[in-house]
């Protein structure tokens, strides 16, 4: 049973051939001249403000975490548009009840006030 995963295990240890050489050659050949200007944390091109570490607002996790929820919206739609055809009315109805169910909660979320950037 393990001759069948034996060109498997070949391509593993190949490829990982492949990355440690290929790591190797650009540590021992390539450049090595670091400056102040390469080792510096950039930041848009002008000096940095303050401690990166500072927290940061909660509206801005919760207008990324809005950002996802509905971007998986758009995720979801692209397979039942191709598979329209062939799921029928059931199918339709029940994207129809998901779509209805994320503007219930997209118009809770305006409603609140999630969605406002002072």
């Amino acid at each position: 049973m393990l001759h069948d995963y034996f060109a498997a295990l070949v391509f593993l240890v190949f490829s990982l051939v492949i990355a440690i050489a290929a790591r190797a050659m650009g540590y021992l050949l390539g450049p090595n001249e670091p400056n102040k200007g390469k080792v510096s944390p950039y930041e848009c091109g002008f000096d940095g403000l303050g401690d990166a570490r500072l927290p940061f607002d909660v509206r801005y996790y919760l207008v990324a975490i809005l950002f996802i929820l509905f971007d998986l919206e758009t995720a979801f739609l692209f397979p039942w548009g191709v598979s329209l055809r062939y799921i029928g009315w059931q199918g339709f109805w029940a994207m129809v009840f998901f779509l209805a169910l994320l503007l219930v909660g997209f118009a809770y979320e305006w409603r609140r006030g999630a969605l406002e950037w002072e």
